[in-house]
Order: C-alpha cells, then sequence, then structure tokens
C-alpha cells in the first residue's frame, strides 16, 4: 500500500494516549474483548481491522489508510509477565526499565527507577530543548494534595508529569474542557468526589483532548480503566471499556490538529484475554496523522516509542 504524502512528513506536535493493559490477543470472542466489543472508530481506522493476532500481517502491522499498527514487545528480553511499573517507564523513557531494574515491577514505578522517568521521560526531554508540553489527565489534587499521586505507589504517568511541574490540572480545567479524567467522562468525579463538573461524553472528552495538543508540542494523556477489566475478568465490563475508549478516540482523531500524529500504546497485556491476568503478548502502538508511517518503521518495542517521538520532533 502506498503510503499518504503527511505520513512520511514530521509532525508539529505529538499526543500520546497511554492505554493501561491492552495486548494483542486471539481472534476469540469468548475471551477478547476485542472481538467481542463493537469498536467502528478502530475499525474505520484499521481499514476494518482490529488489533487482534490473526489480522495482523506478516510483520506485526496493520496498514490501512490513515493509521499505522505495529505489534511491540513488552516483554524486553526480560523473563516474565510484563508489569506496569517498568513497562510504563520504558515507555515513557525508553530505556528497557525491567532490565535495569532487574525484573518485571508493577503496578507502580520502583524507587530506584524513579530518579530516571523524572530526568529521561518525553514530558521532561520535550520541555529542556524548550518545547511546551502538557499532561492532560485531571487529579483532584486540591481536595487531596499532591501526594496522593506522588506518593508511595504511583503511576509512572503523573510521576514523570509531577516531576516537570505539569501535575497541575484539577477540576476547574475539568470544568473548562482543559483537562480530560482519567476514565475518560467525568462520572466517577460527580459521583465519587461529588465535584461540580459538566457530564461529558466520550466523544467531547476526545475533542477536548485534541484542543489540548493543539496547543503544546507534546502532551501525554493516560488512562487505566482498561488495565482494571482485564484484572476483574468479567467480559462484559471489558467490552464496555473498550467500546469507551474506542468513542474517546474517535472523538480525537475528529478533532486532531492537521500537523499532529496521535500514538496509542500500551505497557504490557491483560485485557486481550480476560482471566488470564498480565499476559506475554506485544501491545498495540498505533500511529494517526502526520508522521505515522515514520513512527511505525521505529518502532519493535516498548523502548522505542520516546526515542521515536523525540527524533520526529527534531530533539536529539
Amino acid at each position: 500500500m502506498a503510503s499518504a504524502p503527511d505520513s512520511r512528513t514530521a509532525p508539529g506536535r505529538v499526543l500520546l494516549v497511554f492505554l493501561d493493559g491492552v495486548g494483542i490477543g486471539a481472534d476469540d470472542a469468548a475471551v477478547n474483548p476485542f472481538v467481542a466489543a463493537r469498536l467502528p472508530r478502530l475499525r474505520e481506522l484499521l481499514g476494518g481491522r482490529l488489533p487482534v493476532r490473526g489480522q495482523l500481517d506478516g510483520a506485526g502491522r496493520i496498514d490501512a489508510a490513515g493509521a499505522v499498527l505495529v505489534a511491540a514487545d513488552a516483554t524486553l528480553g526480560v523473563a516474565g509477565r510484563p508489569q506496569s511499573g517498568t513497562g510504563q517507564t520504558a515507555l515513557l523513557t525508553g530505556i528497557n526499565a525491567p532490565r535495569e531494574f532487574g525484573r518485571h515491577f508493577g503496578s507502580w514505578v520502583p524507587t530506584t527507577l524513579r530518579p530516571v522517568l523524572a530526568a529521561e521521560s518525553l514530558l521532561a526531554r520535550a520541555l529542556r530543548a524548550g518545547r511546551s508540553a502538557a499532561f492532560a489527565n485531571a487529579h483532584p489534587i486540591a481536595r487531596f494534595g499532591i501526594e496522593v499521586f506522588v506518593g508511595r505507589r504511583p503511576a509512572a504517568p503523573p510521576l514523570a508529569a509531577h516531576a516537570v511541574g505539569l501535575l497541575t490540572r484539577d477540576r476547574d480545567e475539568l470544568r473548562q474542557g482543559r483537562a480530560v479524567a482519567s476514565s475518560i467522562t467525568n462520572e466517577r468525579w460527580r459521583s465519587d468526589l461529588r465535584a461540580d463538573v459538566p457530564d461529558v461524553s466520550a466523544a467531547q472528552a476526545g475533542r477536548n483532548l485534541a484542543g489540548i495538543a493543539a496547543e503544546h508540542a507534546v502532551t501525554l494523556y493516560a488512562h487505566y480503566d482498561t488495565d482494571a477489566a482485564g484484572h476483574r475478568e468479567d467480559l462484559a465490563g471489558a467490552v464496555a471499556a473498550l467500546e469507551r475508549v474506542d468513542t474517546f478516540l474517535g472523538g480525537v482523531v475528529d478533532a486532531l490538529p492537521a500537523d499532529a500524529l496521535l500514538v496509542v500504546a500500551s505497557d504490557h497485556g491483560n485485557v486481550e484475554d480476560v482471566g488470564g491476568g498480565h499476559t506475554l503478548n506485544p501491545v498495540p502502538v498505533i500511529a494517526v496523522g502526520r508522521g505515522r508511517e515514520l513512527l511505525a518503521e521505529r518502532v519493535r518495542d516498548l523502548t522505542h516509542v520516546t526515542p521515536a517521538l523525540l527524533d520526529l520532533l527534531g530533539i536529539a
């Protein structure tokens, strides 16, 4: 398939959407919610296909008119099942975190890896190069304090954001559409936190994220419900989680700036095999927009994503 002209043009900005616990599994509707769910926007992006093993080509890819999917190795040459703490650190820094730590570790970032995450994350590298960067997630910081999110068991995305002063979006930004809840819609903010925030749809949340990305050279957003759904071992819940993500990504794509590259990536497999816990499966790295082919041809495992994004932005 011939590449569209903008697929080989370097982007002016990048948006990295991190989905926790999403791998490429078997074509089996009994265990894989990707097969059982209705995912029209993902199918549209991938030319009618889905991120399941039997629908990849011989190179482990799906090439479509507007998107490219690459199956990326999450084991990184380290024995055992990949975990969130080391997998997220590898994704956001380009460093083989499980090898550095000596094993796969999660669900939080181990203490010894936190300095390298703080210094070498995609956000940190962009800011050091003089580029603007944003962490789009909203957190109830004013109510619970910053230590709730960067305390003893932090996930890598908010920890990386806090290290460079970007963990700042709270209820006010969520009200204004200048932040996105980690669960995509604002339902939990309204029900669990009793927060006075609008009832936003998944599609509108996606459009809001694209609006944030339009203002920065690098934007990071993190979503965790996919991994949680896999751990609950509930196919119906996993289907619902993926369908929400599908609508959300459709909203992002609809409003994506013309010069932007959207990359959707994960840290390890889980939700694609409900009932099995974390898997050894590769994870999908989906590239949409300007420079998608340039990104795809550089990615073979988790450690390649951040270096490729930095290279495409001209950051040494």
